[in-house]
């Protein structure tokens, strides 16, 4: 690989971040899909490796993704949410972004 090249060039292994990308690519806007796609490659955006490897793309998406992991794996409360109340919000944000049916 050459400095800079962009973190899309690099093989990474492939698991339920690559997968879940791929099926929703062709519906959410490029921030998001950046989270999905990298949003476990903590080696990046928790320990700051693979910076030689990344364009401006991934400097600028960079941003989000550290936002994100804010409230990924270390957001949950000793609460547990109140399912009927959320289903509604969540029911109609995912309606403006995806078909009825998705492709798996």
């Amino acid at each position: 690989y050459e400095n800079g090249c962009g973190l899309d060039l690099l093989n990474f292994s492939w698991g339920h971040d690559e997968y879940l990308y791929h099926v929703v690519k062709d519906y959410l806007p490029e921030p998001a899909l950046y989270i999905i796609r990298y949003h476990s490659f903590y080696a990046g955006h928790r320990e700051g490796g693979y910076k030689y490897f990344m364009n401006e793309t991934d400097k600028k998406m960079f941003k989000w993704l550290r936002t994100f992991s804010r409230y990924d794996l270390y957001s949950k409360g000793e609460e547990t949410p109140d399912v009927k109340k959320l289903q509604p919000f969540y029911e109609n944000l995912i309606k403006s972004y995806f078909p009825t049916e998705l492709r798996w």
